[in-house]
């Protein structure tokens, strides 16, 4: 079995542990997720007594008959509809990642990423979950870390640089050719096996600042800067 397929198999196997464990969603993005669809409730909500509250007055004035109350239907249910394509969460251009500051970069990586899943293969979106649960646990071990200091260099690096450009890089070849070998690799699976080391390195990087070794963290970068050079390359 090739190290791409192994990758492949570990990233089903975090599914079927996640699924199993319902943890597969940071307690974030779940939030996130109830609290859009709430919005989206109450605006259907106000939509549609904005319609029969028109529709009382006009009918106060002249009668509607059958024509006007099945325009007011027409209305509402269009006003639901146009509700529910709306976006549910709030949208977080990666240009504006690498502006964030350090503390509150975890939370707009994790936004920007969750806005990517509609467009990555089941097995990535799967590690998509997994990195956002391990960027809620590494946001608050930020606060205690200066912006100039290697160690918040470094993690500023992989969420504003690496993470965008791997994910961007592969969203930039034609979909068609996405599962097609292009110069002896296949950009699918080396999509799932640069968020696998993404996913590794913030584990990482977690467990080190919690043991408050910080000169440990630079000791993979040469590796790490390796990978994601060669996901970049995959738009190319």
């Amino acid at each position: 079995m090739s190290r791409s397929d192994r990758v492949l198999a570990d990233a089903e196997a975090v599914l079927r542990r996640h699924s199993e464990r319902g943890q597969s969603l940071s307690a974030r993005a779940r939030q996130r997720r109830n609290a859009a669809l709430m919005r989206k409730v109450k605006y259907a909500f106000w939509a549609i007594m904005a319609v029969l509250v028109a529709s009382t007055l006009a009918g106060f004035i002249a009668p509607i008959g059958t024509t006007g109350v099945m325009i007011a239907l027409g209305v509402m249910l269009a006003a639901v509809l146009l509700i529910g394509a709306m976006p549910g969460e709030r949208r977080v251009r990666t240009e504006a990642l690498a502006d964030t500051a350090l503390t509150a970069l975890p939370l707009q990586a994790e936004i920007w990423l969750e806005n990517q899943r509609k467009a990555l293969p089941a097995p990535a979106v799967t590690l998509v979950d997994s990195i956002g649960v391990k960027l809620e646990t590494l946001a608050p071990q930020l606060e205690r870390l200066g912006e100039q200091e290697p160690a918040a260099q470094e993690i500023r690096k992989l969420l504003s640089d690496h993470l965008p450009e791997l994910v961007t890089g592969y969203q930039s070849i034609p979909e068609p050719l996405r599962r097609e070998e292009r110069n002896g690799r296949v950009p699918e699976k080396q999509l799932i096996e640069g968020l696998s080391v993404i996913d590794a390195e913030i584990a990482r990087m977690s467990e080190t600042l919690a043991s408050g070794d910080l000169d440990k963290l630079a000791v993979q970068n040469r590796f790490l800067e390796l990978k994601y050079q060669e996901a970049k390359e995959l738009g190319q």
